[in-house]
């Protein structure tokens, strides 16, 4: 994960528990509610990794289905903000996914992995790791960048080059830098496909709260996809 993405969050740690976790209708109202459709409604009993967990709202909605969470976040202070959300209920670590996870074979139910894999660079190791943890036959859930937002977006030249690049959010009166990754829907797909087997695909679409809510935002979402989102089960 690149070193600005974690800096990034340590500053905006405060502006996700307090404001984004609630307000921001990319998260409560088009990739959440998409992410969500696609798992179980009960998760009661299930061992779930939330691989990535910012502030911890999946952290916080899986345990009110139940489930035993274990969180990870790069971000010291995302990790914090989780803690103070959930109280002892979770696990919670800050953790960096390019290092091997500190969890036993076998451990987990399902990872869930929200918006994070796009500031990683090689997802190759982290796949090979969450196979690791995860039960036969287990679960990965993932929502990331869409290659086509950022190629438009950045006007990269090639749609198939693999490339770092740069941002700049105002979020909360702050203005805080920060990269991420872009990688081509091909290589999204076959890195996933080495460890996994994947059985759905999703492009969300904006919700009736979005639409009412920000117009201008939801038209631009219906017709331009933003994020991607990847169910698979492990091929072990």
């Amino acid at each position: 994960m690149t070193y600005s993405a974690r800096d990034a969050f340590d500053k905006l740690a405060g502006a996700y528990e307090k404001n984004v976790d609630y307000d921001s209708p990319y998260n409560t109202d088009y990739e959440r509610p998409a992410m969500m459709k696609m798992l179980p409604e009960r998760l009661g009993g299930l061992n779930i990794l939330d691989a990535g967990c910012s502030a911890g709202w999946y952290t916080e909605t899986f345990l009110e289905k139940g489930a035993n969470v274990t969180a990870i976040d790069i971000s010291h202070e995302m990790a914090e903000a989780a803690k103070r959300r959930v109280g002892g209920a979770a696990s919670i670590l800050c953790h960096d996914l390019n290092e091997p996870l500190p969890f036993d074979d076998h451990t987990f139910d399902m990872v869930v992995s929200s918006l994070t894999l796009h500031y990683c660079k090689d997802w190759m190791p982290i796949f090979k790791e969450f196979s690791r943890v995860l039960k036969p036959k287990g679960i990965l859930l993932f929502s990331t960048h869409h290659p086509f937002m950022d190629f438009k977006n950045f006007d990269c030249k090639s749609y198939f080059e693999e490339v770092l690049l740069h941002d700049v959010w105002k979020k909360a009166g702050m203005t805080v830098e920060v990269s991420f990754y872009r990688k081509p829907m091909e290589k999204i797909i076959t890195d996933t496909s080495c460890y996994f087997a994947i059985d759905a695909l999703s492009e969300p679409r904006g919700t009736e709260n979005f639409k009412r809510n920000h117009p201008t935002n939801y038209e631009y979402v219906m017709t331009n996809p933003h994020f991607l989102i990847v169910k698979a089960t492990s091929r072990k």
